[in-house]
């Protein structure tokens, strides 16, 4: 199965994602990509977004999503929390799902290790 790697952009591992107040019955994990991993994905067919911060920066990303809860491993290989803070580093199993001509090639999460993780910026600014 395909490996990709990059930092946790947005995680939805634990419920699924709700997108306009409508629950999409997906778990997701959206990562950013360094250069070679998006153009190895683009290659395949795969697309990949771009977003810019306040700052002018642009950043790719990718969205990999799955039907079912997926384990999420530490380096060795425990499993650990699926509340994965943003600007973690991750390593993303997936598989390939059909073709479209409106979304490229899909990608099926199947499993995440968690290779660093980041400070919970959330508790943090709570004051916790």
């Amino acid at each position: 199965m395909p490996i990709s790697e990059g930092t946790v952009a947005f995680c939805n591992l634990n419920q699924t994602e709700l997108y306009q107040g409508q629950d999409t019955g997906k778990y997701n994990l959206t990562v950013t990509l360094d250069g070679d991993q998006a153009h190895a994905l683009s290659e395949q067919g795969i697309r990949l977004k771009e977003w810019e911060d306040d700052e002018g920066n642009v950043f790719v990303q990718r969205k990999f999503s799955t039907k079912y809860s997926v384990p999420v491993i530490d380096s060795e290989d425990n499993e650990i929390s699926k509340d994965i803070p943003r600007g973690s580093k991750v390593r993303v199993q997936w598989s390939e799902g059909f073709n479209s001509p409106n979304w490229g090639l899909g990608t099926y999460l199947q499993k995440v290790r968690v290779l660093e993780l980041a400070e919970d910026t959330k508790a943090t600014e709570e004051g916790f």
